[in-house]
């Protein structure tokens, strides 16, 4: 059984062959319809725009049949296990993709179901997001070797799941945000040993110096709350002084939705180094290849 929970459950040549299939499927060397006759469930404990979108548009151009499931739809919120959940639904689908609340309930239902699941997005990590970044990185750079990333802020799911590519594929990342809100310590520890070459700074200037990518996300995420969160994350707005300090051709990237003027200028995120756009369209190139690798028997 193949699920897509985490960047970590696989090896650096199977994901750089998703993003070989994605850029395929983008530049339409590659029509297959590898979903032909499936049908893919989609659960969301969480509102959505570009998962809910890219997912349901993804699974119809590779010919599959996208089922969407609200939370609320679902005896999971009347108190059905997730096990049970998970044992109905391998009954009548052919994968199943959820936006989760709580990571636990992601790892339950790959645990218990009989068919392929895909995480769209839990607390502990966004790997579909990573995808899409990595593909946008290679469309705009050419390579992920030797560069140097500047993550800003939140040490959160999205930032999680870029310490995992780390480890995978061999970049540099700098992580630039208070010390209360890095990374959980056990992943930091797994990538390191993994021989991820990490650099965890409270100097926003140093993250930012000489990189290729300089990445951020919203500083409260769904669920979060704020209380002193936008006072301590100030330091760490990407500015367009701050993208002064990194590579000429530098891009920026951030996974939507964003604020501008919060954790990032309009200056920034509008400007002609910002790649967010590009970013947000690979989410689906990126799914669509994930789901090719994760439930096509010919991948």
């Amino acid at each position: 059984m193949r699920h897509f929970v985490d960047l970590k459950d696989f090896d650096s040549d199977r994901l750089q062959a998703m993003l070989e299939t994605a850029a395929q499927m983008k530049s339409g060397t590659d029509k297959s319809q590898p979903l032909a006759g499936k049908y893919v469930g989609m659960i969301f404990e969480k509102p959505s725009t570009r998962t809910r979108v890219s997912f349901e548009v993804g699974i119809s151009q590779l010919g599959g049949t996208p089922v969407v499931l609200a939370a609320s739809d679902l005896q999971l919120g009347r108190g059905e296990s997730v096990a049970d959940t998970a044992r109905v639904l391998s009954r009548y689908l052919d994968a199943v993709m959820i936006r989760a609340l709580r990571h636990e309930t992601v790892t339950e239902l790959a645990e218990y179901a009989d068919i392929p699941v895909i995480n769209g997005l839990t607390n502990l990590s966004h790997p579909c997001q990573i995808m899409a970044d990595l593909q946008t990185i290679l469309e705009r750079l050419g390579s992920l070797t030797g560069i140097k990333i500047c993550w800003l802020g939140d040490g959160n799911n999205v930032a999680n799941s870029w310490i995992e590519a780390a480890a995978l594929f061999g970049f540099e990342l700098w992580l630039a945000g208070p010390e209360a809100y890095r990374p959980p310590a056990a992943l930091l520890a797994w990538a390191r040993a993994k021989g991820a070459n990490i650099t965890l700074t409270e100097d926003p200037v140093a993250a930012a110096t000489d990189a290729s990518v300089i990445v951020t996300d919203v500083w409260v995420s769904m669920g979060d709350e704020q209380g002193s969160r936008e006072r301590d994350m100030q330091p760490f707005k990407a500015t367009a002084k701050l993208m002064e300090t990194a590579q000429p051709d530098a891009i920026f990237l951030h996974c939507l939705p964003a604020i501008r003027g919060q954790e990032v200028e309009a200056e920034v995120i509008d400007g002609p180094q910002s790649a967010v756009f590009d970013e947000a369209e690979n989410r689906l190139h990126a799914q669509k290849a994930i789901m090719a690798h994760i439930i096509s028997e010919n991948f």
